[in-house]
This record gives structure tokens, C-alpha cells and sequence, in this order.
């Protein structure tokens, strides 16, 4: 498709259904001819059945695939939304579509609004979230400081906010989110060890109860599964429902837009749920148990 680029952005005056899907069609049958691939490998590499892509491709057909295979073709593919159904006459890398992978380098103030635009975008769609310590979302401020002192000042804030937002999203009615961290974790907390050495035990006391709270509130939008952390690994993460994922690693996330890549975290997030010790109808009595363990203040 090599067209003179005084055409770029050109709009399609075709606003018909059959028109559009006639559009869909044609470019369709371009980019499988660009890949090389039969329908079979091209339908496998977008995640969808052979026989769906051949009744899309079928002649004279009005069907049109839904929101989230049109951003799987469009990512595999490399080529705008725009362009896939005729709204600019070329085939274009715009904005709209992502590489398969990159990465965001940032700060926690830059990164907190980061987590809070992928949060707005995916509403509708479940979140699965693997913490590197606490879900941001159930730490008191208290604890959050703590966690958090050797950072200035606008970055605590930054993160206070960000906790903010995530409590704010669980409350929707609308929100689907699950959380799986390690039973260790929760118990290392409790217990004041690992990066939690110091803290007080009435603050820990006090972040257990508000814990259990919010688990037992937020149910079921909100749903916590705990693993054993001797049976399976898991890197911190975050899966925006279809649309990406986002690897924390640091200062920096690794942002996963392809279908296949963002499929396989699933995969792993799905077996860390089929192994979990505790699901979210028994993590609060889990927190009980630990509370009951502390010692009196």
C-alpha cells in the first residue's frame, strides 16, 4: 500500500453499513495477503475462530467482529483503527494503536496518573492485579508513609492519590477486579518482618482491620486470592482487562499491548487463582487469625 502521502488522513465518505463492512472486507483481505498467512493462522493470531474470520470475509456479509477483536487485528497488524474501518483512506501507525511491547520509564507521580488512565480506559473490562507488596488500594496512609518514607513528599502524595482512585474505581458498581498475592506476604506484614521491620504493632493492627473491612465492603467487585508463595512465582502486574498489561519492574513499567502476550499473563493469573489457599470468601478470616496473633499493645 504504497500511497502518496498528500493522501494521508484522507476521509472515506462511505457511511453505510454495507459499505464499511465492504471496506472491512477489503483491507482485511490485504493485511492476511501482507502476513502471508492462511485463515486459519491469521485467525489464530488474533484470537479468534477460523469460521468467525470467514463469515466476516464472506462476500456481501454485513458482520463486523466486536471492539476488542478490532483492536487485536489493528495490534497484530500494526495498522490504525481508523484505517481498518475506512475512516482514512491510508495505513497508517497513528497513535491509536500501540507496538506489541514497550516501556514507560516513571516516576510515582507520572506513574500514578498512568495507572489511573489505563484504569478510565479499561472500565467494563476486569482487572486481575498482582501487588508488589499491600494492593495500593487496602493500605491505610499510615502504612502507605511508612512503606514509603525514604520518598519525598510529592511522590507520597502521588501515591496516596493513586490509592485514592483505585478505591474510588472499586466502589462502582460497574468494576470487576481481582487481586492474587502471596499468603507469605500478608503473614510477613502481620508479623512486622521483611520491609515492614519496625512498624509499630497497633499501626499493623490497625492496617489488618481496615483490610478486612474494605475486603468484606468492596465484595464482590473487588475479590482477593491468596497463594502459597512456596508453590508458584508471580511478578508484579496488572492486566487491563484485553487491552494491555503492565509489568512492574522499578522505576518503569513494561507495557504489553499483543493479544498473544497479554493472553499468556492471563493464562498465569488463571492458574495462580486455581491454586490459591484462600479465596475471598475466607481471607478475612485469615486476617482474623492474624490479628489474633498480635501481641496486645
Amino acid at each position: 500500500m504504497n500511497i502518496d502521502d498528500n493522501t494521508q488522513q484522507l476521509p472515506l465518505k462511505r457511511t453505510d453499513k454495507r459499505d464499511v463492512a465492504e471496506i472491512f472486507r477489503d483491507r482485511m483481505a490485504l493485511l492476511i495477503a501482507q502476513k502471508g498467512f492462511n485463515l486459519a493462522r491469521f485467525a489464530k493470531s488474533i484470537g479468534i475462530d477460523r469460521s468467525a474470520l470467514s463469515q466476516f470475509l464472506a462476500p456481501g456479509s454485513t458482520r463486523l467482529p466486536r471492539a476488542e477483536t478490532l483492536c487485536a487485528i489493528a495490534r497484530t497488524c500494526g495498522v490504525s483503527l481508523d484505517w481498518l474501518m475506512g475512516l482514512i483512506a491510508t495505513e497508517t501507525y497513528d497513535h491509536d494503536i500501540a507496538p506489541m511491547m514497550e516501556v514507560e520509564r516513571v516516576t510515582d507521580e507520572t506513574g500514578s496518573r498512568m495507572i489511573a488512565d489505563w484504569h478510565r480506559q479499561a472500565m467494563g473490562y476486569k482487572i486481575r492485579y498482582i501487588p508488589s507488596a499491600l494492593p495500593d488500594l487496602l493500605r491505610t496512609d499510615t502504612v502507605r508513609s511508612f512503606e514509603f518514607d525514604a520518598h519525598n513528599s510529592d511522590e507520597r502524595i502521588a501515591r496516596e492519590q493513586q490509592a485514592r482512585d483505585q478505591l474510588t474505581y472499586s466502589r462502582r458498581p460497574e468494576t470487576d477486579m481481582e487481586v492474587c498475592m502471596p499468603i507469605q506476604r500478608l503473614q510477613q506484614f502481620a508479623r512486622g518482618q521483611g520491609i515492614w521491620r519496625g512498624i509499630p504493632v497497633d499501626v499493623r493492627r490497625e492496617q489488618l482491620e481496615h483490610m478486612a473491612r474494605l475486603i468484606d465492603e468492596l465484595y464482590p467487585t473487588f475479590r482477593l486470592f491468596l497463594f502459597d508463595g512456596r508453590e508458584a512465582y508471580a511478578a508484579p502486574y496488572t492486566l487491563f482487562g484485553p487491552l494491555r498489561a503492565a509489568v512492574y519492574i522499578g522505576n518503569m513499567y513494561l507495557v504489553v499491548n499483543s493479544v498473544e502476550h497479554i493472553r499468556a499473563l492471563a493464562a498465569h493469573f488463571d492458574q495462580l487463582i486455581r491454586i490459591a489457599r484462600y479465596g475471598p470468601d475466607r481471607v478475612s478470616g485469615l486476617i482474623e487469625e492474624q490479628l489474633a496473633e498480635l501481641p496486645a499493645v
